[in-house]
C-alpha cells in the first residue's frame, strides 16, 4: 500500500500527459499537441513540434511496472520571463521500481528552472546544482518513509537530459542511458553517428578504473560476478538518481532487504549522483538527436539507429527505432516479433527492458531566429498502462 505522500509523487505519472497552463508565470499559451496514443504496452507520441523543430517519442514496458520515465518541455527554461527559451529532453530509466524515475520526471526540469534563474542563464554549475537537488530532495524522501517503505532505499534511476538553448547543445548523464547526434555528411552522402553522451556502467573499462581510484582500500569495489562486472558486486552503473542503499550509510541496515546491505560498513558514498556534462555548439550540418534509454541500444548499434532515422519518415520515427530493436530481441532468442508481441509484461522483461525513445529533430532556421511564439509543450511518455492485446 502506498502512503499519501508517495502516492502524491507517483498518482500523476501512471498514465501520458500532456501540460500547461494558460495562467502561468511566462504568460505562455497552452500546447495543442495530443497526449499520445497507447497500442498494448507501447505508448507514442509519432510528431509533435518543439521550439526548435519537431519530435517524435514512443516507450514499450517490459516490466511488471514500468521503471521508465520522460518528459519533453519546449518554451521557457527559466522561472523569469527574461530568461532563455529552448526544449528539454528527459530520459530516467529506473531501476527496482518506478519511484525514482517518477520523482525525477517530476522534480528536475523545475529545480532546473530555479537554477537557470539564479545563474541567469543555461550554466554547467545551473545543471549539476539541479541533479545535485533533486538526488537531495529524493534521498529526504527516503529517510522520511524508512519505516514504512525501507525498500525505496533499493530504488534508483539512471538521468539522461539535453538542452537545446541559445543555438548550444547541453547533455548531461548518470548512468547508461544514451543520446547520438546524426550528423550530416554531404560530401559523402551520408549521416554519421556521432556519440555525444559519456555512460557510467561498470562493464566499461574506464569506468572500473574510475572506482578504483576513488576507492583505493576496497579490493571489491568491482567484481565480475556471473561474466558482468558489478559494483559491489550489486549493480552495474556507478552513477544515479536514488540507490540510497550505496550513497549514505544509514540506510545500510535492516528493514532493508538483506540482498541489498553490504557486509561492510562505508563511509562516502559507493555511487555518484553527478552527472557528466557535454556543451557544444550546434553545426549546420547536425539534423538530429536520439536519447533512448539502454534498452534500446542493446539491439541496435549508434550508427543503425541514425540510418533508420535519416532514410524513415519523421512520423513516427521513435515508435519504428523501438519495433527495429524488439525485432532484433526475438530474433536474437529465435522467435518471430509475432510471438513476441504476445508476450505479457513482467516476463517480457527476460526478452526486452522497457524502452524509451525521444528523437528531436533540428530545425536551423528556428535556431536561428531564436524566437518563441510563447506556446509551450509538455509531454510525458508513460507507455505500459495496461490494455488489451500486447506491442
Amino acid at each position: 500500500m502506498l502512503s499519501s505522500g508517495l502516492m502524491k509523487i507517483v498518482y500523476p505519472c501512471w498514465k501520458p500527459s500532456v501540460e500547461g497552463d494558460d495562467n502561468n508565470n511566462n504568460g505562455s499559451r497552452k500546447s495543442r499537441d495530443e497526449s499520445g496514443r497507447s497500442e498494448g504496452l507501447l505508448w507514442y507520441k509519432d510528431l509533435g513540434h518543439h521550439v526548435n523543430g519537431e519530435f517524435s517519442m514512443a516507450v514499450v514496458q517490459a516490466n511488471n511496472l514500468l521503471e521508465d520515465a520522460s518528459q519533453l518541455e519546449s518554451g521557457p527554461l527559466s522561472l523569469y520571463d527574461s530568461g532563455p527559451k529552448g526544449t528539454f529532453v528527459g530520459i530516467y530509466d529506473g531501476h527496482g521500481g518506478p519511484e525514482t524515475s517518477r520523482f525525477v520526471n517530476d522534480h528536475l526540469f523545475n529545480n532546473l528552472k530555479r537554477f537557470t534563474a539564479e545563474h541567469q542563464g543555461m550554466t554547467v554549475d545551473a545543471i549539476n546544482k539541479a541533479y545535485a537537488a533533486t538526488e537531495e530532495d529524493f534521498l529526504c524522501l527516503v529517510r522520511e518513509q524508512w519505516c514504512n517503505r525501507p525498500q525505496l532505499a533499493s530504488v534508483g534511476t539512471c538521468c539522461l537530459v539535453g538542452m537545446i538553448c541559445n543555438g548550444t547543445l547541453y547533455i548531461a548523464n548518470a548512468g547508461d542511458s544514451r543520446v547520438v547526434l546524426g550528423r550530416s555528411e554531404r560530401a559523402l552522402r551520408e549521416v554519421r553517428a556521432i556519440q555525444v553522451s559519456e555512460e557510467h556502467n561498470a562493464s566499461i573499462e574506464s569506468v572500473r578504473e574510475e572506482l578504483r581510484s576513488m576507492h583505493p582500500d576496497d579490493s571489491q569495489i568491482v567484481v565480475l560476478k556471473h561474466k558482468v562486472w558489478r559494483v559491489k558486486g550489486i549493480i552495474q552503473i556507478s552513477r544515479s538518481i536514488g540507490d540510497a542503499y550505496l550513497k549514505r550509510s544509514e540506510f545500510n541496515r535492516e528493514p532493508l532487504l538483506a540482498k541489498f546491505r553490504l557486509p561492510e560498513p562505508f563511509h562516502k558514498p559507493i555511487l555518484s549522483a553527478k552527472p557528466a556534462i557535454y556543451v557544444e555548439k550546434i553545426y549546420p550540418q547536425d539534423e538530429f538527436l536520439i536519447f533512448a534509454s539502454d534498452g534500446l541500444w542493446e539491439h541496435l548499434s549508434n550508427q543503425e539507429a541514425v540510418d533508420l532515422v535519416h532514410r524513415s519518415p519523421r512520423n513516427g520515427i521513435a515508435r519504428r527505432l523501438i519495433k527495429t530493436a524488439l525485432r532484433e530481441a526475438a530474433k536474437k532468442r529465435e522467435m518471430r516479433y509475432s510471438d513476441l508481441k504476445k508476450i505479457d509484461r513482467g516476463v517480457r522483461r527476460h526478452f526486452h527492458d522497457d524502452i524509451t525513445v525521444i528523437v528531436l529533430f533540428i530545425d536551423h532556421q528556428l535556431i536561428s531566429k531564436n524566437s518563441w511564439n510563447g506556446t509551450t509543450v509538455s509531454i510525458r511518455g508513460a507507455g505500459g498502462t495496461p490494455t488489451e492485446g500486447n506491442s
